[in-house]
């Protein structure tokens, strides 16, 4: 179902939308969009980002592309110029590798992996009054784009500037981002991204065992590392988890976000929410009675003009410009007019021709 017949079922229903959110593959969601009555979620997968271990191959980049399916990309994942620039994820890049050039000395280049964070308490989905997002006990944030109805909201709500839209379609454009290859998770496998890394700068398995191989790493060899690990505590926690010898945001990571997760900014401002989505059906009903209205209205006129231009052509020219006018549905007044005098004009030459014969 297109955004479009959505939008009219919904209105012609009059049924309120609340509790839309779809189950993927009988994997039930934790409390619609929360994790409060969880704590962290511990058993849930989890990926450990090392950006000392990055090389930036790009390997990750290719293994998404190919697992997803997704389209070319624009440069070609062996090409070190796309590091030329800062990037972020799109509707056909779900996850990516940035460059960053450090001063320490012995250090060079940096390299941080881009991609959704899977947050605890994911901003996407609190913000969205469809529940088009929720999160799993799995730990994978997944997005049902059979109610997403395209207002944007989660683009706006995320911190990490992840969510991306397809722009470029007109009709039923998607809201994009990484899926944890959720599908894999469900068989238990790591996500493409983390199986095909050659220097292994991601480790998989769950939210604890990945906290505490950062602790032990951080332990060993403190010289190398900063003495945090990015996701364990910002916005709440995310289930992707960071290690850097550098300060965070020398690898363009944020660290004004603070600990408390997404709901506890989102609560007041969508308080108004289930005010909302009780007459939003009863505003959908009023649009789309408006339109059919619209259209029956203007169909009619139509009808009415090209009967009356019919029956003024008179009977030969009239049967003629039924049948061009039959063929389609959408002349307007101007199309008809060029349709009557095309058939006057044929009519015309017809009747000097009989004649001059």
């Amino acid at each position: 179902m297109n955004r479009r017949k959505f939008l009219g079922a919904i209105g012609a229903a009059g049924l309120t939308i609340t509790g839309a959110g779809k189950v993927l593959a009988g994997e039930k969601p934790v409390m619609g969009a929360a994790v409060k009555d969880i704590e962290g979620l511990p058993d849930s997968y989890a990926v450990l980002f090392d950006s000392n271990i990055c090389i930036g191959c790009r390997q990750c980049e290719m293994g998404c592309n190919q697992e997803n399916q997704l389209p070319e990309p624009d440069v070609d994942f062996h090409d070190p110029r796309i590091f030329e620039q800062i990037r972020r994820t799109d509707w056909k890049t779900y996850t990516l590798i940035n460059q960053y050039d450090d001063e320490a000395p012995g250090l060079g280049w940096l390299y941080r992996k881009t991609q959704c964070m899977h947050c605890l308490e994911p901003a996407c989905a609190h913000s969205c009054f469809v529940k088009a997002f929720h999160k799993r006990r799995d730990g994978a944030v997944v997005y049902d784009r059979k109610v997403c109805v395209g207002c944007r909201y989660c683009m706006m709500a995320c911190p990490f500037n992840i969510p991306a839209y397809e722009y470029h379609i007109a009709l039923d454009p998607l809201v994009t981002k990484c899926t944890f290859c959720e599908h894999r998770l469900l068989e238990g496998r790591e996500p493409a991204c983390v199986e095909i890394c050659p220097v292994r700068a991601m480790e998989f398995g769950t939210r604890t065992e990945m906290l505490n191989l950062a602790r032990r790493r951080i332990l060993d060899n403190p010289d190398m590392y900063v003495d945090h690990i990015y996701g364990e505590h910002e916005m709440g926690g995310t289930n992707w988890l960071y290690l850097s010898p550098v300060p965070f945001p020398e690898i363009g990571m944020r660290m004004d976000l603070g600990t408390d997760p997404a709901g506890n900014y989102t609560s007041g401002a969508l308080g108004g929410v289930p005010i909302i989505t009780a007459f939003w059906p009863v505003l959908l009903v009023g649009a789309y009675a408006i339109a059919r209205r619209k259209d029956k209205v203007a169909k009619e006129e139509r009808d009415q003009y090209v009967s009356r231009m019919i029956a003024q052509a008179g009977p030969e020219v009239g049967r003629k410009l039924a049948e061009r006018l039959s063929k389609t549905q959408e002349l307007d007044q101007a199309a008809i007019e060029e349709e009557v005098r095309k058939a006057l004009a044929e009519a015309a030459a017809k009747t000097e021709s009989e004649e001059a014969h």
